[in-house]
């Protein structure tokens, strides 16, 4: 597999979470505390929208290890942080971000929602079990000026 390739697959699996901070929410004597930690994503199809979610992060010596599996809670709060402008097309309905919130079974999911008619975007986070799925989740909005057209496909 050519760079170019595994970088257009790298893309695919969204975008990479920046680590804005957190709070400790249990102590653990071995290992890291339990946490609770808030990340950026920035929508790598819209430029000037970043999401803010926060999510549990288990401690101690599995979640040191990386092996622990963490809480299926999440918030999201997605924001325009500059002007908003489109790298093309938007499907209508569409992942972009995931996340690996254990070692084998679950993904923490963000998917961009299209609102055409109050020319707004929506942001929906939950997280995915292999097995059963998860129905907790939590949704944003971002309102597009009127004078900007989302481009939908």
């Amino acid at each position: 597999m050519t760079f170019a390739m595994l970088a257009v697959a790298m893309s695919a699996v969204g975008a990479r979470a920046e680590g804005i901070g957190s709070v400790d929410t249990a102590f653990k004597l071995i290992g890291p505390d339990h946490k609770i930690v808030v990340e950026a994503y920035d929508d790598p199809k819209v430029n000037g929208i970043t999401c803010y979610v926060s999510r549990a992060k288990t401690g101690g010596i599995a979640g040191g290890l990386g092996l622990a599996e963490d809480k299926s809670e999440a918030s999201i709060a997605c924001r325009q942080v500059g002007p908003i402008s489109f790298t093309g097309p938007l499907k209508q309905e569409e992942e972009v971000f995931n996340q690996s919130l254990s070692i084998l079974f679950k993904k923490l999911r963000i998917v961009r929602m299209v609102d055409q008619k109050r020319n707004a975007l929506i942001y929906l986070t939950y997280s995915e079990k292999l097995v059963d799925g998860s129905p907790k989740n939590s949704v944003t909005a971002v309102a597009v000026d009127h004078g900007t057209v989302i481009p939908v496909k």
